[in-house]
């Protein structure tokens, strides 16, 4: 099963002043066309709604919205996948296939190549790997994985892996050479002042980028 795009945008309302659906909207204008609805703090009333406007955004820009967390929310409201967090067992990853879509997608966080034999066998779809560079957003996952994990962990299990944590536009398309089937960013977008064109940035570093970037990315501009 292919990935949506090679962009996973990981939202976070509170990275940004505007609201979330003005950023997502900015991110889809820039080209993104796979996001993903993190922000699990919110009550289930505020995130289904939440989660509703999200998806006609993407509907209308032919992109693909995955659920952070919650499968049934996913199937309820006819979204593209699901996102599980890092530590799901198997029985939770065969739990959300028999309630979604047939062509739903199913993710897992990882932080080790290690856990990706459990993961694959399990069913998932894709995994994330995190934290790959240091990255203010993952302290408590350990020390960054670098290439040489990411690289690792992609040659393993056949299963594609987007690299997270402090990717920016100056170390994506290094990823994409240690074997990342994409790159999944959430502060280089949501705080970005312009997140179409932090979008268009990220986009044009996957596709046309220098494959020996630097192990640690570009500081993040403040928020606007």
């Amino acid at each position: 099963m292919s990935l949506p795009a090679a962009l996973l945008a990981v939202t976070d309302r509170h990275g940004r002043a505007a609201g979330l659906a003005d950023t997502v909207r900015a991110i889809l204008d820039g080209g993104g066309r796979w996001i993903w609805l993190r922000d699990p703090d919110l009550d289930p009333a505020a995130r289904r709604g939440l989660a509703e406007s999200l998806l006609a955004l993407a509907r209308a820009a032919g992109a693909s919205l995955t659920i952070g967390r919650d499968a049934a929310l996913a199937a309820a409201i006819g979204a593209d996948g699901v996102h599980l967090p890092g530590g799901t067992r198997p029985r939770a990853i065969a739990a959300a296939r028999r309630i979604l879509a047939p062509a739903s997608l199913i993710g897992v966080s990882a932080h080790g190549p290690s856990e990706l034999a459990e993961i694959a066998a399990a069913g998932a779809d894709y995994v994330t790997l995190s934290p790959i560079f240091e990255t203010a957003s993952k302290p408590g996952y350990g020390p960054a994985l670098g290439l040489a994990g990411l690289r690792a962990a992609a040659a393993a299990h056949g299963l594609p892996v987007l690299a997270l944590g402090g990717v920016g536009a100056g170390n994506a398309s290094a990823c994409r050479a240690a074997g990342a089937a994409g790159i999944a960013v959430m502060g280089g977008l949501m705080r970005a002042r312009d997140p179409a064109a932090a979008t268009r940035a990220f986009l044009g570093a996957w596709e046309r980028g220098d494959p020996t970037g630097a192990e640690n990315p570009p500081r993040l501009p403040p928020a606007a």
